[in-house]
C-alpha cells in the first residue's frame, strides 16, 4: 500500500524549552537556527528502509531548491549528511506507524516563518498548522550572533521588560519599559517587518542587513514604518510620545493597521527596535547618550549662539545637543568587515539623516568609534560626531545695528557623557561610555581624535566656517581666544546648582556660583540665564536672567542667585505637550584678560511618587488586586490625569481617567489581575497631567 502521513506532531512544549522559546504566544513551533529540533510523524502503515518520504521547509512566496529557499531533507538518503544548505535530518527512532525526526537547519539559514509539508511518493501531508519560526540563535556558537555569557543572553535576548535612561547628564533617571517581544502578535509583526524590508531573501541570514533594514523600518518616513516621529510639540491627532510605557501597543496597533503609529520620539524608537531585535533573537540594548551632539555637518563640532544675557538662540544654527538621545546596540560577528570589529554594533531607528538614500542608521562597530576608525560602515561618521563632537560658544552683540559674532569659549568634553545601559540582571543603570571612546584627555583618545579627524576631513580642506552661512565673514570677530584647556591666568571657575528640590508650582532657586584661584584682584562680568527646554535641546521659553560684576580677590568664590517666580513658567509647563527640562547657561568674562567662559546646566523638575501595592507573589491563573496610590503634594491642581497600567503576564495595557487632582488630594486606583505566565512579572504604571507629562512606577511580583 502506498505510504501516507496521516500526523504531524510539532512537540511544541519540548522543543520550545530547548530553543528558550516557549514565551513567545503563538500556536506555531518557534525555533533557533543551528540547533536540532524533533518531530513526531504518524503514518498508515509500517515505515520501511525502501519508502521514499522527503521533509520539505519552504520559505518565501516561491520557495525554490535552487534558490535555497526550498530545503528537500531525506532521512533515507546518506548523501543528506553532505547537503550543501547545511540543515540536517535524521531518525532517531521508528517503531510500528509513528517516526521520531531529528531536524537541525544551518547556522546560516535564512530567518523566517517557513512552511512545512512532507511527501511521501507521490502523495503530500500539509499540517493544519505548517508554519515554523526559525530565527537567530545566541546560543548556537556556529550563529554570527553567538553570545557567550548565559546572564548577558537573559538580559539581551530573553528579558522582555527593561529600563531607557533619560533626562540629562548630571541627572539621569531610568523609565521602566515594556519591551514584550514575546506577546501576541509581536512575532507576526517583526515577520511582516522583515516581508516588507526591501531585504533580498538571501540577505536575511545576516544580522548586519536585518539589523540596517529594521533601524529604517521602525521609523515610517520612507517605507510606511512602524512610528512615525514628531518633535512639534502637537501630539492632538496621536498618542503623544509620553504617553507610551511599552512596545507592545504600538507593535500590535501597527500589525493590525499596517499603518504607522502616532507618535514617537528617540526613546520610543529605540523601545520598539530593542523588541524587534530581541523578538527576531538578536541580542539588543537601549543606549542613551547625554548631551548628543546632533550635527548636520559632520565637522565634530557644534556651534552654541548665545544673546548677551547667555540666553541661547534657537534659529542660529542646524547643530544641537539633544539633552538626551537614544539608540541601540545589537551584539553580532562582523564578517563583511577586517578582523576586530565584532561584538556590539550602533543602531538607531530615530529618523536623523539619510544614510544611502532612507533613514537608518548602522550596525556600526563600538570598536571603530572608541579608535577612530570611521571610514568603516556604516554610518560610523554620524556616531561618532554624536558622542565625540566640540562645543563651540559664540555670543552675538548688536554693533551699530549689525550682529557681531564672538567665539567665547571651546568645550571638548561636554558630549557624549555617561552613556547609558540597564545592567545585566539588576535594575540599575550601567555605565558604557568606555566602551564607545577612551577616557577624555588620555593619549589614546586623542590618538583616536586625529583618526577619526583625518577621515572626516580630509587634509587639504578647509574646515567648515563656524558659522551658519548667513553670517558675513566681516562680521566674525575671530582674533585668537584663550580657550578652557589654556592655562588660565585667574583660575576661574563657573558652578550652577539649585538650593530647593526643582518642585513644580514652586519658585526655582538657582545660585552660579563664580570662582578664582589665582592671586590677584579680578572683575568678573557674569551672565546668567534660565530657560525650560525640551529634550532636544530646543529653547521653549526663556524665565530669567541675571547680570552681575563680581569682584573676587585671589582664591575666593561668590554666589550669585537666580530665582524664578512659579507664575512665570507654570503656565508654560500647562500649555506645552513636551516633558520640560529647566535649562541655565552662565558666561563669566574676566576684565582686563581674554579670559572668558562658558557653562550650562540641565535639571530636571522632582514629581511626587506613585506607590504601588501589590502581593509579592501570587498563583498562577488565580486572580489578585493592585492598587495605585497618589497624593498630589504640590501647591498646584494637576489637570486631566490619566494612569496607564501594563504588567507583561499579568495585566493588558488599560488607561484608567483619574479627571482633576487638586492640591492635597489622594487618588487610589485599584485594578484585578489574572497572572497567564510564570516567573517574575513587572506592573509598570505611569500617571499624566497637563501639568507634569509622566510619573512612571513599576513593582515586580512572582507568579508561582
Amino acid at each position: 500500500a502506498d505510504l501516507k502521513v496521516t500526523g504531524i506532531d510539532f512537540l511544541k512544549s519540548q522543543n520550545s524549552c530547548q530553543h528558550h522559546t516557549d514565551a513567545y504566544n503563538t500556536k506555531s513551533l518557534v525555533v533557533r537556527r543551528g540547533q536540532a529540533f524533533r518531530l513526531q510523524l504518524s503514518f498508515s502503515r509500517e515505515l520501511k528502509a525502501a519508502d521514499k518520504l522527503v521533509l520539505r521547509f519552504g520559505i518565501g512566496k516561491k520557495p525554490m531548491k535552487t534558490a535555497g529557499t526550498l530545503l528537500s531533507l531525506k532521512p533515507f538518503s546518506l548523501k543528506q549528511k553532505q547537503d550543501s544548505s547545511g540543515w540536517q535530518i535524521s531518525i532517531v527512532k521508528s517503531s510500528g506507524k509513528e517516526c521520531l525526526l531529528s531536524v537541525t537547519s544551518s547556522p546560516m539559514a535564512l530567518v523566517g516563518k517557513y512552511t512545512v509539508n512532507v511527501k511521501t511518493g507521490t502523495n503530500i501531508y500539509k499540517p493544519e498548522n505548517n508554519a515554523v519560526y526559525l530565527l537567530f540563535n545566541p546560543w548556537c556558537e556556529g550563529d554570527v550572533v553567538f553570545l557567550a555569557d548565559e546572564a548577558q543572553r537573559k538580559e539581551y535576548v530573553l528579558n522582555d521588560t527593561g529600563y531607557i535612561y533619560v533626562g540629562s547628564a548630571y541627572n539621569i533617571y531610568g523609565r521602566p519599559w515594556n519591551f514584550g517581544q514575546f506577546e501576541e502578535f509581536i512575532l507576526d509583526a517583526c515577520m511582516y517587518l522583515l516581508d516588507n524590508s526591501k531585504l533580498k531573501l538571501s540577505n536575511r541570514r545576516d544580522p548586519v542587513f536585518v539589523s540596517r533594514a529594521m533601524s529604517a523600518l521602525v521609523n515610517a518616513n520612507d517605507d510606511n514604518g512602524v512610528l512615525m516621529g514628531n518633535w512639534s510639540g502637537n501630539y492632538s491627532n496621536g498618542t503623544s510620545p509620553m504617553d507610551w510605557i511599552g512596545s507592545v501597543s504600538i507593535l500590535q496597533k501597527y500589525y493590525k493597521t499596517k499603518m504607522p503609529v502616532c507618535y514617537g520620539q528617540c526613546w520610543v524608537f529605540s523601545g520598539v527596535l530593542t523588541t524587534v531585535m530581541r523578538c527576531l533573537g538578536i541580542p539588543s540594548r537601549c543606549v542613551s547618550n547625554f548631551s548628543s551632539a546632533h550635527d548636520t555637518e559632520e565637522n565634530l563640532t557644534v556651534d552654541i549662539y548665545l544673546n548677551e544675557s547667555g540666553e541661547k538662540l534657537n534659529s542660529m544654527s542646524l547643530d544641537s545637543v539633544w539633552n538626551f538621545h537614544v539608540w541601540n546596540d545589537v551584539w553580532m560577528k562582523r564578517t563583511d568587515l577586517p578582523a576586530g570589529f565584532d561584538g556590539w554594533q550602533a543602531i538607531d531607528s530615530t529618523p536623523q539623516e539619510q544614510s544611502q538614500g532612507i533613514f537608518q542608521c548602522g550596525p556600526c562597530p563600538l570598536k571603530a568609534i572608541r579608535e577612530g576608525d570611521v571610514y568603516l560602515p556604516f554610518d560610523s561618521k554620524f556616531v561618532y560626531a554624536e558622542v565625540n563632537a566640540d562645543k563651540v560658544y559664540w555670543v552675538v552683540r548688536k554693533v551699530n545695528g549689525k550682529d557681531k559674532y564672538t567665539r567665547i569659549s571651546t568645550e571638548t568634553q561636554g558630549i557624549g557623557l555617561n552613556i547609558s545601559t540597564k545592567a545585566v540582571g539588576q535594575d540599575k543603570r550601567e555605565d558604557i561610555t568606555a566602551q564607545y571612546k577612551f577616557p577624555e584627555g588620555s593619549k589614546e583618545e586623542r590618538r583616536a581624535m586625529q583618526r577619526a579627524s583625518s577621515f572626516i576631513r580630509p587634509p587639504g580642506m578647509a574646515p567648515r566656517a563656524f558659522f551658519a552661512a548667513t553670517v558675513p565673514m566681516d562680521d566674525v570677530d575671530s582674533k585668537p581666544e584663550v580657550l578652557c584647556e589654556a592655562i588660565s591666568k585667574t583660575g576661574l571657575q563657573l558652578e550652577i546648582t539649585n538650593k530647593e528640590a526643582l518642585h513644580p508650582g514652586k519658585p526655582l532657586e538657582l545660585v552660579i556660583t563664580v570662582k578664582t584661584s589665582a592671586p590677584g584682584s579680578w572683575i568678573v562680568n557674569l551672565a546668567g540665564s534660565c530657560q525650560l527646554q525640551s529634550y532636544t535641546g530646543k529653547a521653549e521659553a526663556s524665565l530669567g536672567c541675571v547680570k552681575e560684576t563680581v569682584k573676587l580677590e585671589g582664591k575666593s568664590e561668590m554666589q550669585v542667585p537666580l530665582k524664578i517666580a512659579a507664575d512665570v513658567y507654570m503656565k508654560m509647563l500647562a500649555s506645552l505637550q513636551d516633558e520640560m527640562l529647566i535649562h541655565i547657561t552662565a558666561m563669566a568674562e574676566v576684565q582686563g584678560t581674554d579670559e572668558k567662559l562658558t557653562k550650562e546646566m540641565t535639571m530636571s523638575f522632582e514629581y511626587p511618587p506613585i506607590t504601588v501595592q501589590m502581593p509579592e507573589t501570587a498563583k498562577l491563573n488565580k486572580e489578585f488586586a493592585c492598587a495605585f496610590i497618589f497624593k498630589n503634594t504640590l501647591n498646584m491642581p494637576l489637570d486631566n490625569c490619566k494612569l496607564l497600567v501594563e504588567g507583561l503576564g499579568i495585566f493588558k495595557m488599560a488607561t484608567f481617567d483619574e479627571g482633576d487632582v487638586q492640591p492635597g488630594r489622594i487618588i487610589k486606583s485599584e485594578i484585578i489581575c489574572t497572572p497567564t505566565r510564570l516567573g517574575e512579572k513587572k506592573m509598570v504604571a505611569k500617571l499624566t497631567s497637563t501639568q507634569i507629562k509622566g510619573i512612571s512606577v513599576e513593582k515586580t511580583i512572582t507568579i508561582t
